[in-house]
């Protein structure tokens, strides 16, 4: 909770958020209380919401767009620390954040559309964000968040991308976003099945140079962008923030001994050790139940199954396009990881690591966004 507390605050710098709002839900935030997390953050939505309709009514388009543009922050963030996929407020609390975030983009003539992009029975909601600086055709950057964040939270990439003349899609993927919640879709290790429709449609896209397509993945992300690298050649340039080469064991690390061991046990043993420690840590059972939620399984062993499936051993050598891994010197959720997917690596290839001086050394950059749109795209500008 804290670290998305902080999530909350970096977007600040894009209007997305603001300091007294969020301090007020977080006053109502009881430790690891679910309930608590999801009501404050619907409540500063609401009000928001509430305010920006009767602005529109009144044709005060900037205020409205401003108050739309952050109920949709306060209504994603609702979702963020909330798992019970049976709640009706998982569904309707996200459909109010697309509607609060679309009604933004309509009044503030941000340069962002929805678009849906076929997948498999289904589609994948995502957002084209068109350059307006760009030429007759520019380079395109996809990318998609990881286990918990949304797209439209990581303002520093897709703003930074337009204002330096490149277009943007952003995507939920399976397992993420509106493609969970709303379309039932669950995450796949198999991740270029995901990005290979994205790809043909980007592609198809009037004004993107189709040689010129760069995919980053962020957080779990960093292990999907380069799985999906290692089969979908017609990227130019991947980026693995953070990377990660074996997604199972940068979980495995954070278990405690016990349930290491019985995890080898096999899937009796293993459920069972579970289910005690879930009953004495809010946290473990949190974790165990969005994450099977996510991936679509129903015991924890199986969970640890898919875990393992997202493994880039031996699968990494075979990306061909410029790489680029990087890492925090204060990631705790996939520590050492990035290192080895760079060792593995066989494509031409840089490890860009956020010290303690750049003040974006955090998983992901949190808090150090502004530093990270501009390592970032000074690594892409030139390469893209």
């Amino acid at each position: 909770m804290d670290d998305q507390l902080k999530h909350q605050l970096s977007m600040m710098t894009f209007g997305m958020s603001d300091l007294g709002e969020c301090l007020e839900a977080a006053r109502a935030i009881r430790d690891d209380d679910e309930e608590s997390w999801i009501s404050a953050w619907s409540e500063r939505a609401r009000s928001l919401q509430q305010r920006a309709e009767s602005a529109e009514r009144h044709g005060r388009r900037v205020s409205a767009g401003d108050a739309y543009l952050r109920a949709a922050t306060y209504w994603r963030a609702s979702l963020l620390h909330f798992s019970r996929s049976d709640d009706l407020r998982t569904r309707t609390n996200a459909i109010s954040a697309y509607d609060c975030y679309d009604r933004y983009l309509a009044l503030s003539g941000y340069p962002g559309e929805s678009v849906r992009i076929p997948y498999e029975d289904s589609f994948l909601p995502s957002y084209l964000y068109r350059s307006p600086e760009a030429g007759r055709e520019a380079p395109l950057l996809i990318f998609f968040q990881g286990r918990d964040a949304w797209p439209e939270d990581t303002r520093w990439l897709y703003d930074g991308a337009i204002r330096r003349g490149y277009h943007c899609l952003a995507v939920h993927g399976p397992g993420q976003g509106l493609a969970l919640r709303l379309n039932e879709l669950p995450f796949r290790h198999d991740w270029e099945k995901v990005v290979t429709p994205v790809v043909d449609a980007a592609v198809a896209l009037e004004g993107v140079a189709p040689d010129r397509i760069g995919l980053m993945g962020l957080s779990f992300g960093g292990y999907l962008a380069p799985r999906a690298a290692a089969f979908e050649q017609r990227l130019k340039v991947c980026v693995a923030n953070p990377g990660v080469l074996h997604w199972g064991e940068s979980v495995r690390a954070g278990l405690p001994e016990s349930l290491g061991d019985a995890l080898a046990e096999g899937p009796e043993v293993f459920n069972a050790a579970a289910s005690a420690v879930t009953a004495r840590s809010p946290l473990a059972e949190w974790f165990l139940r969005d994450s099977s939620w996510k991936h679509g399984v129903s015991t924890p062993y199986d969970l640890f199954q898919e875990f393992d499936a997202c493994d880039l051993t031996g699968i990494a050598g075979r990306i061909s396009c410029e790489t680029l891994v990087m890492d925090g010197a204060e990631e705790r959720f996939s520590a050492g990881q990035a290192r080895r997917l760079y060792d593995a690596l066989d494509c031409p290839k840089e490890f860009m690591v956020f010290d303690g001086a750049s003040t974006a050394q955090l998983h992901c950059q949190n808090g150090g966004t502004a530093t990270a749109a501009e390592f970032t795209f000074d690594w892409l500008d030139g390469r893209l």
